[in-house]
């Protein structure tokens, strides 16, 4: 039978739950045990797919089609483990298969109740997810105290229930402030969060301080006296320069011990090797040649909103012994600014998204790395947005545009495939794993080096096939191709050093110690002829 882990945060949210659960995922990892993981998001949206990235950061889409919060792809970068769509259970998703069973009879008449019946139907989720495992890590999102959540967290409170006392921990995530006013880190939200969770019921077992710095042993004693906790259960989680820092912290603090103390379980391997020396080659960047990379998106004020993307880069960058320095360009700035920034990198990506804001700033911005030899990266929209660029500058096809921009164009280069709509999200959508097989003697075939590949995607809108011949007759190959649907995959500019779009996500599936194959060669050649030191 497994054991459970719950992470809980109090007093603020963005505390770093998803980065403390998966680092302890990945220290339970490497002493041999098999982990699942688990996201609990208390909203009532059914997935993260129709929310905005400025409310609620990257969506991550899983390998079977799943759009999830963004703390999965931590789980799968740390713990390197492929997440679905049972790895992220949301309110929504439980009401509405509550509410479903009801309309079936299935409850036989009863008053359907929170309790037991979300609860129930919570818990039967978080069991299902242990089958196979040995450790399943749980976390709750949001803050204790939240009306949200309450369900969640009652639901962890119960799996305590007809259980050994060994089989379920709880971690509580608070903030401990520091007053610059005072120049003290203040403990009081941390004892009202601990009194906050008790009252609901759960007692925890160890505490993991989030602060600005290190924790004094007086103040460890105090959050002791008040939590009921033992100091050594006082885990701190200061700020650190790299997340990838993380679970190393940690582990100087015994946190794997204590959790597999209070689980009973016994260790004959530990093997974070390969992991400490990812580590100590971030700290030591700043000794590599800088490579600037420009993001050209819209959603450029919000980082979270390209998490996997970002580092993708990053572990690509270590891979090249390279030193990452990401600009990031809003599309609506002034032509001007767009030339001069990317005439001033080493690379351009255009990230994915929707909608028209900034579509016209990123085929510009395209133009300009086409034009003066610039590595280029499109991901998705991007490489629609290349595909666009190329129709209208150098097949002249003045007009050439996507329907999703505009329905009337006569040269719609990126269209709707018909056989793929889908009512509930008003066009197509294509999510999740989809076979890529690559024309061999190509940049994609030289990347990946093999000539099938499966790659995750998002999105709507399709190249249109019948621009295929003229594309290629004017050195924009099609090297990536799903033979099944007939969809263009990966395009490519025969004329440029390195000019290549893809229409999936390849950054949902790099790990720090696997970077992707595209991030490493892209990086490699923003790389060449860059003499600039740090």
């Amino acid at each position: 039978m497994a054991k459970y882990i719950f992470i809980t945060g109090g007093v603020v949210s963005s505390l770093g739950k998803g980065i403390t659960s998966a680092s302890i995922g990945r220290l339970l990892k490497s002493h041999g045990f098999k982990i699942n993981m688990i996201k609990c998001d208390p909203y009532l949206n059914v997935d993260a797919g129709t929310m905005s990235p400025f409310q609620h950061g990257e969506v991550f889409v899983t390998q079977d089609g799943a759009e999830t919060d963004l703390d999965l792809g931590h789980y799968e970068r740390f713990v390197e483990i492929n997440t679905t769509d049972d790895n992220n259970i949301t309110a929504g998703k439980i009401y509405s298969s509550v509410i479903e069973k009801e309309r079936k009879g299935l409850y036989l008449g009863q008053t359907v109740q929170v309790i037991p019946h979300l609860t129930d139907e919570i818990k039967n989720r978080f069991v299902k997810a242990g089958e196979g495992y040995d450790i399943v890590l749980i976390e709750i999102g949001g803050t204790v105290g939240d009306i949200e959540s309450l369900p969640f967290l009652e639901a962890a409170r119960q799996m305590k229930n007809n259980r050994n006392s060994s089989d379920t921990v709880y971690i509580h995530v608070t903030l401990v402030p520091y007053l610059s006013s005072s120049d003290e880190l203040k403990t009081k939200p941390t004892q009202h969060s601990v009194t906050k969770l008790r009252e609901i019921g759960i007692d925890p077992d160890i505490i993991v301080t989030r602060s600005e710095k290190p924790l004094t042993p007086d103040l460890k004693k105090k959050i002791a006296l008040f939590s009921s906790v033992p100091p050594e259960a006082i885990i701190e989680a200061h700020n650190v320069s790299s997340i990838y820092e993380v679970p190393e912290l940690l582990k100087k603090q015994g946190m794997d011990e204590q959790i597999m103390m209070l689980l009973r379980l016994r260790s004959n391997q530990y093997d974070m090797k390969e992991w400490e020396r990812f580590v100590t080659k971030i700290k030591e960047a700043y000794k590599y040649r800088q490579v600037k990379i420009v993001m050209a998106g819209k959603y450029t004020k919000l980082k979270d909103s390209y998490k996997s993307l970002n580092e993708a880069l990053l572990h690509a960058c270590i891979s090249n012994s390279a030193n990452l320095h990401i600009e990031y360009l809003d599309t609506e700035e002034k032509k001007e600014t767009i030339e001069e920034t990317i005439k001033n990198s080493d690379g351009l990506i255009i990230p994915g998204g929707f909608g028209e804001r900034g579509i016209e700033g990123k085929i510009f911005a395209i133009k300009t790395a086409r034009e003066n030899n610039i590595p280029f990266l499109g991901i998705c929209l991007g490489m629609q947005c290349a595909a666009i660029e190329f129709a209208r500058n150098v097949l002249k096809l003045k007009n050439a545009n996507s329907l999703e921009f505009d329905p009337k164009t006569q040269n719609p280069v990126i269209t709707i495939i018909e056989n793929q709509k889908n009512a509930d999200k008003g066009g197509t959508m294509r999510l999740g794993n989809y076979p890529c097989s690559i024309k061999k003697k190509s940049l994609a075939f030289n990347i990946y080096n093999k000539p099938v590949v499966t790659e995750r995607h998002r999105h709507r809108f399709e190249f249109n096939n019948s621009y295929m011949d003229k594309f290629e007759k004017n050195g924009m190959i099609i090297s990536g191709f799903n033979s099944k649907d007939k969809l263009v995959e990966i395009i490519e500019y025969s004329k440029h050093p390195f000019f290549i779009g893809v229409q999936f996500h390849p950054e949902f599936n790099s790990r720090p110690l696997f970077p992707h194959p595209l991030f490493v060669n892209f990086i490699k050649a923003s790389m060449r002829g860059n003499q600039n030191e740090i």
